[in-house]
This record gives structure tokens, sequence and C-alpha cells, in this order.
């Protein structure tokens, strides 16, 4: 079952680009937003990733922390990171177990997938992308989070 809106977001722990375990449970009392996409170094995962890495000052005065997960390793994580000098951390998801949870398993691969997960830990916003090649802009993203309050 997907997690909707209003729901607790599903716990997850995952190694980081650098080998550090990231637990959600760990990241109660502020606000995250998981994105999930397909692959690194991909033309519309790249757009998107640094489309998110330049508002994030928005994202931040919103009180918002950017957290990408994909199924590639740590050392492809390291090299999208530095290349493209993402200011955010990138969760490793090979088995695609974390995406389930969240309804982003595709047919093949990961589907692409934005959650706010609030303060207490739920869900506040979901979006999840039926066509890969669509992705949430970084604007409609904050204006999204602003509605939310």
């Amino acid at each position: 079952m997907p997690a909707d809106p209003n729901d607790f977001a599903p716990n997850f722990s995952l190694k980081d680009a650098d080998g550090n375990t990231f637990s959600l449970s760990e990241q109660r009392g502020q606000r995250l937003l998981l994105v999930f996409y397909p692959g690194d170094d991909t033309p519309v995962c790249t757009r998107q990733l640094c489309d998110y890495r330049d508002g994030i000052e928005a994202f931040a005065g919103l009180n918002v922390t950017v957290v990408g997960i994909s199924p590639d390793g740590a050392e492809s994580h390291r090299e999208f990171r530095d290349r493209h000098q993402l200011p955010f951390t990138l969760l490793s998801d090979p088995q695609l177990e974390v995406a389930t949870k969240y309804g982003c398993k595709a047919l093949i691969g990961m589907k692409r997938g934005v959650f706010l997960v609030d303060e207490d830990g739920r869900i506040r916003y979901r979006h999840v992308e039926a066509v890969a090649l669509f992705r949430r802009s970084k604007e409609e993203l904050i204006e999204a989070i602003e509605a939310l309050g």
C-alpha cells in the first residue's frame, strides 16, 4: 500500500554516498523532502536534482531538508553529487525496498516521486509520476510546501 498524505511516513534506514546510515526515525523534528529518482546522471534526473540544488535556499527558508533516493550505489552518488555540486544527502535503495514502501517501485526500476514529511513524521505532500520523463519543478514544490503552512 503506498504512503499517502497524513499517514506516518514508512520508516527506513539507507546508506548515503559516504557510507553513513540515514534513518528516517532519527530525523523527527525536521521537515524532509524525500525525492525518489530513477538514476544518477540520467538527463531528467540530473535536471531535476540540479533544479532543487538551485532552489536550496528556498527549501532551507521553509525549514525543509532535501534528501534524494535512487537505486544507485555510494560511488555513483558521490560522483553525481560532486559533479553537480548537490548540497543534499543522496541515499542508495538498491533493492527498491524503500521505493516499494512509498509506492515508487516501477515495473522496471524506480518511479519518480516526491514526499514532504513533517516534523512529526507524517506525509504532508505526495506526488508520484506515472511517466518517468515528468518531474516536479522546485517552484511547484515550494508552492505546495508554502500552502501547507
